[in-house]
């Protein structure tokens, strides 16, 4: 489940396409097979439309982009003209918790609303659609030319933020971010025009979205219902959006093209090997040790009672699916036929820079650079990770004190940043206090094992106190939970800040520390980085051209395929499932139980209705909820998953065997229809 020069490429100011994105496992050389998350200012019109028959031009990718929505964590669409959202259930089951309480589990039973007024406002979500992409390279490298560590990473963020506050220029409706892509190669300033009010509409039972739980998730077949309906709001008014993308509910054919349209999260397709053997020999082996632990505690809670499971169910279920994602990346890291190839397309690489002298004169050998930051970071990441990255283990009161007390320390924070914490301190978010003072607790724990007890950090983290002991002291004496305290605390100095409130006190206490290790990471490891990868990434365009796409960086991409299932070790998986084949695999037991709604429905269902399908598209986590469309720019589906095969996509990709798992518009319609009856949505969608 789906929970950075380019300069000759582009122009100054691009219009705005297609988007996906990230290296493939061929050669970096111009993409093969389905291959690529693509921005829309360097979409492959004439490849796509030469291998497909098909006649996507400009304005085709203007309308498809115009549609396309950012969600927090997620993609979705537009698909009427009255700013009604299609996205993934499990994109907005986190809204569902939200509104839910002890009496109304509307994540088990479903949200269905009649009218208009019953459309419940979702806490800290936003909805942002892309209107500009403007290519700002010069800007940024210049600025950080002849400077090294913070100096560089003080002088390249300064000028980051002064483009984004001249672009947006205070505008509270507009987003503008400055993206790298290419590892450094290119950055280009991206303007979303924003939507804070947004409300939920619909989302079916968990057990028809989510059915087969973890043991599906990742596979194929399924038999999930992972959809779920929005609405953006302006000024109290459902807002308009004439661009929006056609409701097609009717099911594709095997082999008919289809366009993903999202904002996939992160790849690392262009990382050289020294990086990927530190990820593949420190990071995801502590990642994956620390994420097992928790689940577990997670899910020993979740035992203690009905409140405790319904509390506990949506970290659960995102815990589980980024296990499964970090468990895939680390088989893909320590295959060695796929480390031999990625060994091999960097010593090609290296060679043919080699070969051109005034090449080697500008750049370097910044594959050496990278080896010798390995070392560092191998040394830093720990304490890193511990005191800084990860701090508070996830706990939301957590993160509210630190923003509180680094916005208290801050001389230099600018009103709009903030107006813009200000506001998110403000959303009314339900706080499970029992899962906080685990976090906590978990993340203390952790601490103390990884630094050792004799670490100066741990004594002044701990003092004499144990983890538990201190979590739950801090969780139940702390007031952040209440909205109004957090807008008073914003405003207090980091003396009354010690005073107020006993987390704010231990953050601040801590504070220093946290900073120190973030700082030496950021000067030794990430300035470092930065620097080197611009030099890999000038050897790539000069020995490969440009037409090549970026790695993941959650910005809006485009990739393209076709509905074509797979076969594996003599096993062909056919492309398609049908509603039909919910009730035969149906066991009555968890995770394979029908929704009570479902069953009850089993008569009236049209049983021979695509229900879920797979295609070649190329995505990653950050696709989720993004529009499936066809030729004709018709919606036809939400991605919401990619096959077992898929899970080493952040470092390449493979067209024989990677799939990407979409839920159909018919069987959503299907199910508006015959199952949750809701005329209303129906015709909003144009549906008869």
């Amino acid at each position: 489940m789906l929970f950075r020069s380019l300069r000759a490429a582009v122009s100054a100011t691009a219009s705005i396409a297609v988007v996906a994105g990230a290296m493939a496992v061929t050669a970096p050389s111009p993409a093969k097979a389905d291959e690529g998350m693509w921005t829309f200012d360097n979409f492959p019109i004439q490849t796509v439309n030469d291998k497909y028959g098909t006649r996507i031009d400009q304005a085709w990718l203007d309308r498809v982009r115009n549609a396309a929505v950012r969600l927090q964590g997620c993609s979705a669409s537009f698909v009427s003209d009255e700013g009604l959202i299609l996205t993934n259930w499990h994109c907005v089951v986190g809204c569902v918790q939200d509104l839910s309480s002890p009496e109304n589990d509307y994540v088990k039973n479903g949200w269905m609303t009649a009218t208009r007024e019953e459309e419940r406002r979702c806490p800290g979500q936003t909805a942002e659609v892309l209107t500009e992409i403007v290519d700002v390279t010069d800007r940024v490298l210049a600025v950080g030319e002849g400077l090294e560590g913070a100096a560089f990473n003080a002088a390249r963020s300064a000028e980051i933020n002064r483009i984004q506050q001249e672009a947006c220029a205070g505008d509270p409706k507009l987003n503008c971010q400055v993206i790298s892509f290419y590892r450094g190669g290119r950055y280009a300033l991206y303007k979303f025009r924003k939507y804070d009010d947004v409300r939920l509409v619909f989302a079916p039972e968990q057990q028809a979205a989510f059915f087969g739980g973890d043991p599906d998730n990742f596979n194929f077949p399924r038999y999930a219902l992972d959809a779920g309906f929005l609405r953006a709001y302006e000024n109290g008014q459902p807002v308009s959006t004439p661009n929006h993308l056609t409701w097609n509910p009717e099911a594709p054919k095997e082999g008919d093209v289809t366009f993903v349209v999202g904002n996939p999260g992160s790849t690392s397709r262009l990382l050289t090997m020294s990086q990927l053997e530190r990820l593949r020999d420190q990071q995801l082996p502590v990642t994956l040790i620390q994420a097992s632990e928790l689940r577990g505690r997670l899910l020993e809670y979740s035992l203690t009672g009905d409140e405790a499971k319904r509390l506990a169910f949506d970290p659960i279920f995102g815990l589980e699916n980024s296990f499964k994602v970090y468990y895939g990346q680390q088989g893909a890291l320590t295959d060695p036929d796929f480390m031999a190839m990625k060994r091999e397309q960097e010593q090609e690489l290296r060679a043919r820079v080699a070969a051109d002298p005034a090449l080697v004169q500008r750049i370097g050998d910044p594959w050496a650079d990278l080896e010798r930051v390995q070392a560092t970071a191998m040394d830093l990441y720990l304490p890193f990770r511990q005191l800084e990255q990860s701090a508070g283990g996830g706990s939301q009161l957590y993160q509210y004190a630190r923003a509180i007390v680094r916005a208290a320390k801050s001389s230099d924070m600018s009103e709009a940043r903030r107006a813009q914490l200000a506001a998110s301190l403000a959303n009314e978010v339900p706080i499970a206090t029992d899962i906080e003072e685990l976090r906590l607790r978990y993340w203390l724990s952790k601490t103390r094992e990884y630094l050792t007890v004799d670490n100066p950090d741990v004594q002044r983290l701990l003092g004499r106190e144990s983890p538990e002991a201190l979590a739950e002291r801090l969780i139940e004496g702390t007031k952040l939970a209440d909205p109004a305290f957090r807008a008073q605390a914003l405003s207090m100095t980091p003396e009354q800040l010690a005073e107020a409130d006993p987390l704010l006190a231990f953050v601040l206490a801590n504070d220093d520390a946290a900073k120190a290790i973030g700082d030496r990471w950021a000067a030794e490891v990430s300035a470092p980085t930065a620097r080197a990868a611009e030099k890999v990434a000038e050897a790539r365009f000069a020995v490969y051209g440009t037409n090549l796409y970026p790695d993941a960086t959650f910005s809006l991409r485009l990739s393209y395929g076709q509905v074509q299932g797979w076969t594996h070790r003599g096993v062909t998986v056919p492309p398609f499932t049908y509603m039909g084949g919910l009730y035969e695999r149906a066991t009555g037991s968890e995770p394979f139980d029908l929704a009570p709604r479902f069953a009850a429905a089993e008569a009236r269902i049209n049983k021979d209705v695509v229900y879920d399908f797979v295609s070649t598209n190329d995505i990653i986590g950050g696709n989720s909820g993004s529009p499936v469309v066809n030729a004709d720019g018709e919606v036809i589906g939400a991605a919401f998953d990619g096959n077992i095969h898929s899970l080493g996509g952040a470092f390449g990709y493979d067209g024989e065997l990677n799939r990407t798992v979409s839920v159909s518009t018919a069987a959503i319609t299907e199910a508006l229809r015959a199952v949750y009856p809701q005329p209303r949505l129906l015709e909003e969608l144009g549906v008869d």
